[in-house]
């Protein structure tokens, strides 16, 4: 097609993972503290912005993941623009050069590649933040199976360190989820313990089998198993998986989009009430569509524990949304946010009741100007937040800088499906299990 390898050449730079020279390349596209990116007019400048984050990868290139697909980080005016753009980030980061990458994997696995597996793709069928995924074919011994092996970018443990102790790229990243002025060196420390632990494939490949063993039998949902011969803390070999992508499940039929809308809910909420967990990373890459409302959830290294106080303030929240109980929704919010009186309290109780609008006001529709009112609605709270005397301000629980990731992205990702469900009979249909799991109240 004439191509004369320049394009090629762009998509495998390497990592760049000195410090000051990442810094020097995101403040070329304009990263800021709670903003993202200061974003430019037109086409070019989206397509800079998204080229530049996606050849720094690490933290950055998550900025512009979530700019990519989550409705509030881009302003309206610009928002189709620089979506159209980011979104390749969803699932197609610059790659890293082949060469590099099959040294990386027989290095970690001790043996030429040729040895490790039968069939090898050398482009990857995705490419994201912190690794890129190979198919692949085990040897007759392991099965034979068709695999997908997940490498990180050579060079991606430093860079990540690297943005991890620069004040400025990770509050970028609390900024782009509102959460910049309302938080905490606990909640910072937080943020950096979890984005570290994405860097072991061991750590997630436990996380897979958690999660595979909370909804084994299930029909409708889906978890590729882990290859444990095949897999170190930097390589991840699991199962390979077809499906249709998010793009063509959002221009499926209504039907076939409220039947995913409703096991996405099912999924993401029987995970946080009943196993305790929740996966925080929920950017339209991560699942496979398949008929009749299945869907593969892929990706688990950002899964985040409820503490036992936390997953009890949780069932308690869900439990009086799901009775209509405004009252003891709110005294339970009060709590789980340790709130005190003042100017803050009801904005932060009132901005809660919003949140959980899908239950209360069931059946409900999610749109794209509901799920950006949700992150323009905390950054509201931010700054009133400047303006609040000391003694009437909180801290957010550590964890709800990921709970905050979940929800605007997990919501914005039901506003493309943009279909009408009842999420609060959903819910009800698994509370008999919240119940047996954790002997917590029946809805009655």
């Amino acid at each position: 097609m004439g191509n004369d390898g320049s394009d090629d050449r762009r998509r495998h730079r390497a990592v760049p993972a000195g410090r000051l020279s990442r810094l020097a390349r995101l403040a070329g596209v304009g990263l800021r503290s709670g903003a993202g990116m200061l974003l430019g007019d037109g086409e070019l400048s989206a397509a800079h912005a998204a080229e530049a984050l996606g050849q720094l990868r690490g933290l950055a290139a998550k900025v512009g993941q979530m700019a990519g697909y989550i409705d509030g980080i881009v302003p309206t005016g610009q928002r189709d623009t620089y979506q159209k753009a980011l979104s390749a980030l969803q699932a197609a980061a610059t790659h890293s050069d082949p060469a590099l990458i099959r040294r990386f994997v027989e290095d970690e696995l001790g043996a030429p590649i040729d040895r490790l597996f039968v069939e090898w793709d050398d482009p990857p069928v995705a490419s994201a933040s912190i690794g890129q995924v190979h198919r692949a074919r085990l040897p007759e011994a392991l099965g034979g199976g068709e695999v997908a092996v997940k490498v990180q970018h050579p060079g991606i443990a430093r860079a990540l360190e690297g943005d991890l102790r620069n004040a400025g790229v990770l509050e970028a990243m609390l900024g782009a989820l509102g959460g910049r002025k309302l938080n905490s060196a606990e909640v910072l420390e937080a943020v950096r313990t979890r984005l570290r632990e994405e860097l072991d494939y061991h750590l997630e490949a436990r996380h897979m089998e958690l999660f595979r063993g909370a909804w084994v039998g299930d029909p409708l949902v889906a978890i590729p198993a882990p290859i444990g011969e095949r897999s170190t803390r930097r390589v991840l070999t699991t199962e390979f998986v077809r499906g249709r992508g998010f793009a063509a499940a959002c221009a499926a039929s209504p039907g076939e989009r409220a039947a995913w809308a409703t096991t996405l809910w099912r999924f993401i909420f029987r995970s946080n009430l009943v196993l305790g967990h929740f996966n925080a990373d929920p950017h339209p890459g991560n699942y496979f569509f398949h008929e009749g409302g299945g869907v593969t959830f892929l990706d688990f290294g950002c899964v985040n524990p409820l503490g036992e106080g936390q997953l009890r303030l949780a069932h308690h929240i869900h439990h009086a949304a799901l009775r209509g109980d405004e009252r003891a929704f709110r005294e339970a919010t009060r709590h789980h946010m340790q709130t005190r009186p003042g100017r803050l309290e009801r904005p932060i109780l009132d901005y809660l009741r919003r949140c959980f609008a899908p239950l209360f006001e069931a059946p409900f529709r999610m749109t794209r100007d509901y799920a950006a009112s949700l992150l323009d609605g905390m950054t509201a709270m931010g700054r009133l937040a400047l303006h609040t005397p000391d003694d009437e301000l909180f801290t957010q629980p550590p964890d709800m800088i990921f709970m905050n990731r979940l929800q605007f992205g997990f919501y914005s990702v039901l506003a493309r499906l943009d279909v009408e469900v009842d999420y609060a009979s959903v819910e009800r249909a698994f509370w008999p299990q919240v119940v047996e799991a954790h002997g917590v109240a029946p809805l009655h």
